[in-house]
């Protein structure tokens, strides 16, 4: 009979830490690339701060980024081992093994995100400029590395309970959140980057039948208070107001 190998304890380091629109996780789109006009940027932290190591990353549009899930329950020991998860792309009810899902709450809490590189700033540091990043503020980025398409894009591969992009919902805004933009200098961008989440439906699975409820995800410095109505069966958001967080 083969031993199974035993393995001692692995310690990681972060690289550096998330600085996002999302100060809350509610509201994050469920994958990267959804919400293009979200803003983050990733700090490197000592000694990983040397832009040496960041030396040829600009000829690089897009990276991966490998991080810790940082908000979820760590699960420690074999008693807290959850096999089985419910995707929210499957109604929050359907179960499947947790390795065939990229669920949050994971053994490792180990997460895989897609980014786009927009910038680097080395005068101080290093702080990489980010685009399309479904990360929470502090989240604690354990590795980089660069995207290659040629290796790592196959548009033929099959895509088990989620093969297309999630259905998005449209988005309006009342006379009282317009005004509230119009008085910000990012305002344009702001606008954008809720119409982008809100569209996503944030709301858990099992709530996303047309109800009245308001609702609010916090973004940027504000509160964004919203309501999904149906008329003629058509679901859509409602962003009610926008408030100072």
């Amino acid at each position: 009979m083969t031993e199974t190998p035993h393995h001692p304890p692995i310690t990681l380091s972060p690289i550096g830490v998330i600085a996002s629109d999302y100060p809350d996780k509610f509201g994050i789109p469920r994958q990267p690339g959804l919400a293009p006009a979200a803003r983050a940027s990733l700090i490197l932290v000592p000694p990983f701060d040397d832009p040496l190591a960041v030396r040829g990353l600009e000829d690089f549009s897009h990276l991966w980024l490998t991080f810790l899930f940082h908000l979820s329950p760590e699960q420690v020991g074999a008693k807290d081992w959850t096999p089985l998860v419910r995707p929210p792309r499957l109604g929050g009810n359907a179960k499947v093994g947790v390795f065939a899902s990229r669920s949050t709450h994971r053994p490792n809490r180990l997460g895989l995100s897609l980014v786009e590189l927009v910038e680097i700033d080395t005068r101080r540091g290093v702080r990489l400029m980010l685009g399309g990043a479904d990360l929470v503020s502090g989240t604690p980025v354990i590795d980089i590395k660069p995207y290659l398409p040629w290796a790592e894009a196959r548009p033929d591969a099959r895509a088990g309970f989620a093969p297309e992009a999630p259905l998005k919902l449209p988005v309006a805004f009342s006379d009282a959140a317009m005004t509230a933009l119009a008085k910000r200098p990012d305002g344009d961008s702001l606008h954008e980057l809720i119409q982008q989440v809100l569209a996503q439906d944030p709301r858990p699975a099992y709530r996303q039948g047309a109800e009245a409820r308001l609702y609010g995800v916090r973004l940027r410095d504000v509160d964004v208070r919203f309501q999904v109505v149906a008329a003629d069966a058509v679901a859509r958001i409602e962003v009610v107001e926008i408030v100072a967080a």
